[in-house]
């Protein structure tokens, strides 16, 4: 993997294309400078198409995984799925509030990012198990993340810019809600390449997280904005072409 860049240590790469998807989170704040809000019918298309490219990413996380034992991969996917379960509960039963932030929206304001912010813990992870897969997975692992956090980019910033806050803190608190990812993505990584024993649990982990959050949040908030034909068969596509573009690389 380190070929990929002469010069370049591995965990560096890790590193440098897990913070790419960090700031492309940022770029969800660029349809606010034209627009005061985005629709939520075109929001619900680009969840549709994070959806299905985060389908397909994690089912080759669980290929990958399924070579070190079917049974570790499975539990690891049950530790993702109870893991952003218990998060998201614990962090809906609390009041948090920040002072530039006002309003009656300002505590679903603050729960998106927060959570957002959570669920980026699980992508870091997924990132940096990638790259102990291989390289085809991880480039694959990289672009489904990167376009997924487009999408999260512009629902935080919907709900900030409605309580008036500017364009830059909104790109700003994007960006932030994504810092998890390249700060876990190199242990997650270190952690795959030298106890390869770990490797089906850590994939499956960060499969699992991922196939939850597509199902919890990103489908059923795509359903209720637009048609769940066009939904499904957006999803199914990208799903489709993740998994194709995996198996051409």
């Amino acid at each position: 993997m380190s070929g990929w860049i002469p010069g370049w240590p591995p965990w560096l790469v890790v590193f440098s294309a897990a913070l790419l998807t960090a700031l492309a989170t940022g770029l969800g704040a660029i349809p606010f400078l034209f627009l005061r809000e985005v629709s939520a019918r075109a929001t619900a298309y680009a969840n549709a198409l994070a959806a299905g490219l985060m389908l397909g990413a994690s089912f080759g996380l669980l290929e990958s995984g399924t070579g070190y034992g079917d049974l570790q991969v499975l539990a690891g996917v049950v530790l993702g799925t109870v893991f952003i379960l218990v998060t998201e509960r614990w962090l809906t039963a609390r009041n948090v509030e920040v002072h530039d932030i006002e309003g009656a929206s300002a505590h679903k304001a603050i729960l998106i990012v927060v959570v957002m912010t959570v669920h980026s813990m699980a992508e870091g992870i997924a990132v940096g198990a990638s790259f102990g897969g291989g390289g085809t997975l991880a480039a694959a692992m990289t672009i489904a993340i990167t376009v997924h956090n487009v999408p999260e980019g512009i629902a935080i910033s919907a709900v900030l810019r409605g309580q008036g806050v500017g364009l830059l803190r909104c790109a700003w608190w994007s960006v932030f809600s994504s810092l998890p990812q390249p700060l876990l993505a190199v242990p997650a990584f270190l952690f795959v390449e030298r106890v390869t024993p770990a490797q089906p649990y850590a994939v499956g982990f960060a499969a699992g997280a991922m196939i939850f959050m597509v199902l919890l949040e990103l489908l059923p908030e795509a359903f209720e904005e637009a048609p769940r034909a066009r939904i499904g068969l957006v999803t199914s596509l990208t799903l489709i072409a993740m998994i194709l573009f995996q198996r051409s690389l």
